[in-house]
């Protein structure tokens, strides 16, 4: 069952994207670091909402590390495409420095 799970997974560059509600998660809850990205401001084209504001951060995922700790770096980008442009970047750095 869980390989069935791990076949409709949503993926970007071989990392997996799990959105709930406003928030999109992106990369293994198993390595050193992920990312959330919060969707803060979204606007109507034609009938679908869009992304306008997302707030971005790479995370620890330790939990030996405080929450409010945890947030490495975080910006603040219009669109989702240039969220997601800089959270793939950042987090291959980080997981690549191991």
């Amino acid at each position: 069952m869980s390989a069935e799970k791990n076949q409709k997974m949503l993926m970007y560059k071989g990392y997996p994207l799990m959105r709930k509600d406003n928030f999109i998660y992106y990369g293994n809850m198993t390595d050193s670091h992920i990312i959330m990205m919060q969707i803060m401001e979204s606007k109507k084209v034609g009938d679908t909402d869009v992304a306008s504001k997302v707030s971005v951060q790479l995370q620890l995922t330790s939990t030996n590390v405080k929450s409010r700790d945890r947030v490495v770096k975080k910006t603040e980008k219009n669109g989702i495409y240039s969220a997601i442009d800089v959270a793939s970047v950042w987090l291959e750095r980080a997981l690549a420095a191991k």
